[in-house]
């Protein structure tokens, strides 16, 4: 077993200190590594970085470690127990890294544990510190626990390394809006000031939730979590094993007395649908590119689309089928995603398939030429998609739609975590649907043609 530990040691600078204690090192001088990234999220952060010290003992003597490359170090032999400690730099708001101030902290694995090279499939313990100025702070993550309380600071336990880093912690003195959905507990925490309606926040999540479990015939996990940082202005969401980190305005939220849903929480609510539709496409339907990754550097793969734009395609569509939204609402936020493309004059130059594989190099490192050179494979690929769903609709007389499809790249991939290899989506698509879709695929995903919206929507009305 791998055992860590980290202390959120110095808040007003920032500084989380991590132990990694390895009880068998490699005899020959024990590798460690840092993630470069993070799955969901297709940029190389090069979270090393943030890594200020480091230093290692064996048996309790000090002994030599050299870094090796930008995010790995090699310890001199021993025989162990093998303790490296370290100081993580952690002031970054996003939902990609790690965070700490008086107010709260943050962390992804894959930002602040480093990797013991050749025991990635040791079981992991995880002890997790309280900041002792800080007593009324409480934790939440859907790591399984080992002693700990639930949304307490205690022990955690891990699988392996790639669990272990698929769980965020989120630490504060949070709010927490808790509801069951078909069957399995759920909760949102709420961390920053609010006035949010947490008993219509909890109704409608629920009712999310369940249409979405329905779609897939059941849910995959026996807890989720939805960590949301509440600010005056930003906006954004990353998925996770069993849970998603979120980060969201004041506004996007419901207050109580608030009449039907405003426009700033149907975003929020199609942000909440769109991480959680990633409990199955891209978690568990996983691109064999990522799942075969060792996180060290860019995993390029050309069906990004047939994940985010998918669940694009999705997201207010299920808000739609919970009832949250009224058709109109959801045909408005088409519309919009559709101006976003048609204003956009680098869809006749990118398709969606080199979208998808440059996003790590072009679509996450945007310049003022972007609009003209690139392509969005969420918002086009979630016009391809449900141009797919019409034309799958209406060539099978509305005996088979994209739920067929999604269903069976569940059962076939998703169920027992199989690697996705690129093609898929198109070939699961067409013997579903038994349909020829070949020629439709070459010009949407490898052409850079304009989705046929009007002809499509004109035939339902």
């Amino acid at each position: 077993m791998i055992e860590y530990q980290i202390t959120p040691a110095n808040l007003g600078a920032h500084i989380f200190v991590v132990r990694c204690s390895v009880s068998k090192p490699d005899p020959a001088g024990q590798r460690f590594t840092l993630p470069a990234w993070l799955p969901g999220s297709y940029l190389v952060r090069d979270f090393a970085r943030h890594i200020v010290s480091l230093k290692a003992e064996c048996a309790g003597q000090a002994i030599a470690v050299e870094k090796t490359d930008k995010q790995s170090w090699q310890c001199a032999p021993c025989e162990g127990p093998l303790l490296l400690e370290y100081e993580v730099y952690a002031f970054d708001e996003s939902v990609r890294t790690a965070y700490l101030d008086d107010e709260r902290g943050f962390f992804n694995g894959s930002a602040v544990f480093l990797r013991v090279v050749g025991q990635e499939n040791e079981a992991c313990q995880l002890q997790i510190d309280s900041p002792a100025e800080k007593p009324g702070w409480k934790l939440a993550t859907t790591m399984a626990a080992a002693d700990a309380a639930q949304w307490s600071f205690g022990t955690y336990h891990a699988e392996n390394y790639a669990e272990l880093i698929d769980h965020p912690v989120e630490m504060a003195d949070f709010d927490v809006v808790e509801y069951e959905a078909a069957g399995v507990q759920h909760a949102m925490v709420l961390s920053g000031r609010h006035d949010a309606d947490s008993q219509r926040l909890a109704n409608d999540l629920a009712k999310l939730c369940e249409t979405e479990a329905e779609l897939f015939g059941g849910l995959p996990m026996s807890r989720y979590l939805f960590l949301t940082r509440v600010t005056s202005g930003s906006y954004g969401g990353l998925e996770h094993l069993d849970s998603s980190a979120l980060i969201c305005a004041r506004r996007d939220l419901p207050t109580k007395g608030m009449r039907g849903t405003s426009e700033t929480y149907r975003n929020f609510l199609g942000l909440c649908s769109h991480e959680y539709f990633h409990l199955w496409n891209v978690k568990r339907i996983a691109p064999a590119a990522v799942i075969e990754s060792d996180l060290a550097r860019e995993a390029h793969f050309k069906d990004l689309w047939a994940y985010e734009g998918v669940t694009s395609y999705y997201d207010d569509l299920l808000v739609l089928r919970a009832g949250l939204i009224k058709p109109n609402d959801y045909l408005d936020q088409v519309a919009k995603t559709a101006t976003r493309i048609w204003r956009t004059p680098g869809r006749f130059k990118q398709s969606l398939a080199e979208s998808s594989f440059d996003a790590w190099t072009k679509f996450y490192q945007q310049n003022e030429n972007s609009p003209n050179a690139l392509v969005s494979y969420y918002a086009k690929g979630a016009l391809v998609v449900l141009c797919l769903d019409l034309k799958i609709r209406l060539e099978t007389n509305g005996e088979k739609s994209m739920d067929d499809v999604m269903c069976a790249m569940w059962q076939r991939y998703g169920i027992d975590r199989k690697p996705v290899p690129d093609g898929s989506l198109e070939a699961v698509a067409q013997e579903v649907s038994g349909l020829h879709l070949s020629g439709f695929f070459d010009v949407m995903l490898r052409g850079t043609e304009d989705p046929p919206l009007q002809t499509m929507l004109e035939a339902f009305g």
